[in-house]
């Protein structure tokens, strides 16, 4: 029999089905309770004709029963497809269609939101409806199949596999250039290979006591909720309404003796900004992983200093090569605010490599754009070969057609020590008045700077001269007035005329998107509508534009 995910997670019932599994705001969870109840819920969901290979999606906010819900998909043999709870209704739809969900479990105050959704989803047939909350009643229409009452008369003995480590656990879906969402097909074999490198190299326990902040349907949480439990370590739910909340971060963090923190730099980077963590602070923190988006170096010399006794290691990887696909651990907290901190090396089973516009490997020290080959890659994206296939090339003189390599859309250079530098996307170089900028370089610099809290450097295209002109978005410091006139001041000590951004925002807080990472297109299309007023009308989510 293949070795699937939920085993590792049955197992650890079996051996200590006492010990507690997932902490919220509810009761805890435990690792007996876990198992019992996704093994009635697997049988409710095949009563009802739901069978192997069906995808089912959750619209559940971060709860106990959406940990339950995952499990009992994978062990009905089907894939999961977790939907923002929170997501626009045409764009869940969508994902509706894409996915052809067989099923959708639902809970909390996703009951307006999901009447909207199959209002306006054309699908072939209504997808059955599983009502999953005791304290919120669903009354509309659709009516659903079963409510959480139904699962007590169904047996907790366990349901046999019949899938294949090769078969898919869950669908994620990414954003798409054209607008249509990306529907990431992952498999059992590609998580696990991930996993059994993360639980050797950063040793997982049943003593561990790790976060889940990441919204469920980003491949983030993956790694959190399978890592955690599959170790037999507990998973705390980091509550919603305190997930931006930087003080109320680090009071749950304090409160729940964290072992393990897990999030975007983004998050790091809002305490570090509100000088949310005291000296020696979080006793218990023993390993602090990021992943997502680079790290300013501030942020990470501003945690090293004063949680020393942590080890901090950056992860990188895209969610079409599942969870990460390369590592660094920071050996000492950085001297230099400019220094860069490197994407690492490969993971176990994974392969970074370099190549230029003509497929050709670079030089150590080149630039050139970043493939990742391995077990981690996805078969592809659902239902939707087009994609696939000018995303997931053959490997450049390889004679194994499924020796594949993906397309990341990053730029990056190998240093001769072996270490990978992440550059940037391919999209974030641009070329202006003649010269080629790379953005995040402008960013680094940005953020070396005390009087910015928070910044994002995009281009927006001109009619002019130009060409692409740098706009730069941002967050004054606490008490900072961080006019754009003094922050094009203090940047031209670090950088030559041509980078310095030409258009500026203020805001009191970046737009964000449904994964906790700053919203780009929305600056994109924010910046393109201040060139279409004068500043005295511009709208009340900025508070400074300067045209240099």
């Amino acid at each position: 029999m293949s070795r699937l995910l939920q085993h590792a997670i049955t197992d650890q019932a079996l051996a200590r089905p006492e010990s507690v599994a997932v902490l919220s705001r509810e009761a805890p969870l435990t690792y007996g309770e876990l198992d019992a109840a996704s093994n009635r819920l697997a049988r409710l969901l095949r009563d009802i004709g739901c069978r192997r290979g069906d995808r089912i999606a959750l619209l559940l906010p971060k709860m106990p029963a959406a940990i339950v819900s995952m499990m009992a998909v994978l062990k009905l043999d089907a894939a999961y497809v977790p939907l923002d709870s929170a997501g626009p209704a045409a764009r869940l739809a969508r994902m509706l269609e894409i996915s052809g969900c067989r099923c959708i479990l639902a809970a909390g105050r996703t009951g307006p939101l999901l009447h909207e959704v199959l209002s306006c989803a054309g699908l072939a047939r209504r997808p059955l409806l599983g009502w999953l909350d005791t304290s919120v009643q669903w009354d509309a229409e659709p009516a659903a199949e079963f409510t959480s009452s139904h699962l007590r008369s169904f047996s907790a003995a366990p349901i046999a596999a019949a899938n294949s480590d090769r078969d898919l656990a869950h669908i994620l879906f990414t954003s798409g250039s054209t607008g249509v969402p990306k529907g990431v097909m992952i498999t059992h074999h590609s998580v696990l290979q991930f996993l059994d490198w993360a639980w050797r190299y950063f040793g997982t326990s049943p003593a561990d006591r790790t976060s889940q902040h990441a919204p469920l349907h980003f491949d983030l949480s993956t790694f959190d909720i399978f890592g955690t439990l599959g170790a037999g370590a507990q998973l705390h739910l980091v509550p919603q309404e305190v997930n931006l909340l930087p003080h109320k971060l680090a009071l749950f963090m304090r409160e729940s003796r964290l072992t393990q923190w897990f999030s975007v730099p983004s998050v790091l980077s809002l305490m570090a900004k509100f000088d949310c963590v005291r000296a020696g602070d979080f006793p218990d923190l023993r390993r602090v992983i990021w992943c997502g988006e680079a790290i300013p170096t501030p942020t990470l010399m501003y945690w090293m200093r004063r949680v020393p006794h942590a080890r901090f290691t950056n992860l990188y990887g895209p969610t079409e090569a599942t969870i990460a696909s390369s590592y660094y651990t920071v050996p000492r907290c950085p001297s230099d605010e400019r220094e860069a901190v490197p994407i690492g090396t490969a993971c176990d089973g994974e392969e970074l490599l370099l190549l230029d516009e003509r497929m050709r490997p670079v030089a150590d020290g080149e630039i050139g754009d970043l493939y990742i080959a391995g077990a981690g890659l996805s078969p592809g994206y659902c239902n939707d070969p087009e994609k696939t296939r000018s995303a997931f090339l053959p490997r450049p003189g390889g004679v194994d057609p499924q020796d594949r390599i993906y397309r990341t859309g990053d730029r990056a250079r190998r240093a001769v020590n072996g270490l990978y530098y992440f550059l940037g996307r391919v999209d974030s170089q641009i070329k202006s008045r003649g010269y080629r900028i790379e953005l995040g370089e402008i960013e680094a610099a940005l953020h070396t700077l005390r009087s910015v809290r928070e910044c994002a450097v995009v281009a927006v295209e001109s009619a002019g001269f130009e060409g692409s002109m740098v706009c730069c978005a941002y967050v004054p410091a606490a008490g900072a007035g961080a006019h754009p006139a003094e922050l094009r001041g203090s940047l031209t000590a670090l950088l030559p005329a041509y980078m310095l951004p030409v258009r500026w925002l203020s805001y009191s807080a970046l737009p964000r998107n449904a994964n906790g990472k700053i919203d780009r297109p929305e600056l994109c299309r924010r910046f393109s509508l201040t060139g279409l007023r004068p500043p005295e009308i511009m709208p009340v989510y900025a508070r400074n534009l300067v045209h240099n």
